[in-house]
């Protein structure tokens, strides 16, 4: 119990736990503008969803604006489907 899969050592998907637990609990604007950093952009708005899209690398993700803050593992999956490693979005978060 504790492992994913019940597998010491096991991973689940690109991030590893480590990196989400140093990755900041931010708001949905806050994410919105890292991706506008990125260079993505909004293609659609449907409700409290925004679809965004790079044009180089026509990678997409969603955005949910809704209040309050994001899940670690939320931002950590929106990284993961935008192509963004965790230091790449600490240092856009920065600036």
């Amino acid at each position: 119990m504790g492992f994913p899969n019940g597998i010491p050592g096991a991973r689940t998907d690109a991030v590893q736990r480590t990196d989400v637990s140093i990755i900041p609990i931010i708001k949905p604007a806050e994410m919105l503008r890292v991706l506008f950093k990125a260079g993505f952009i909004i293609i659609r708005t449907r409700g409290s969803h925004m679809l965004m899209r790079h044009p180089a690398t026509k990678r997409t993700t969603t955005i949910f604006m809704h209040p309050g803050d994001l899940f670690r593992r939320t931002i950590a999956n929106t990284l993961k489907q935008a192509g963004l490693s965790v230091r790449e979005f600490l240092r856009l978060l920065k600036h």
